[in-house]
């Protein structure tokens, strides 16, 4: 069973973290500022591959932002390329 739990550091820098039975096996690294979030890296270890743990981090990351009313800054290639991808689902949060 995955879990995704957001860590942040006091200057609102971290990530999405997703454990698997307690283990870390991948990561959304962010930073929050004002009503933007800046997405950097998505990262997947790779003995989790293929288990569509980035796009679980993709979806817990959107719906926090929608439930903030916020905005995203994909700096991240992978959240970048889903954006470009399906713009229609994501168009009302991203700052391009």
């Amino acid at each position: 069973m995955e879990t995704i739990k957001l860590e942040l550091d006091e200057k609102k820098h971290g990530a999405f973290n997703l454990y698997v039975d307690g283990k870390k096996l991948g990561e959304m690294v962010i930073s929050l500022k004002d009503d933007v979030l800046t997405v950097y890296h998505t990262g997947v270890e790779p003995e989790a591959e293929g288990k569509g743990y980035a796009k679980k981090l993709l979806e817990e990351m959107v719906s926090y932002v929608r439930e903030h009313k916020m905005m995203v800054k994909a700096l991240c290639p992978y959240v970048h390329a889903q954006f470009t991808r399906h713009p229609d689902e994501y168009q009302d949060i991203w700052k391009k």
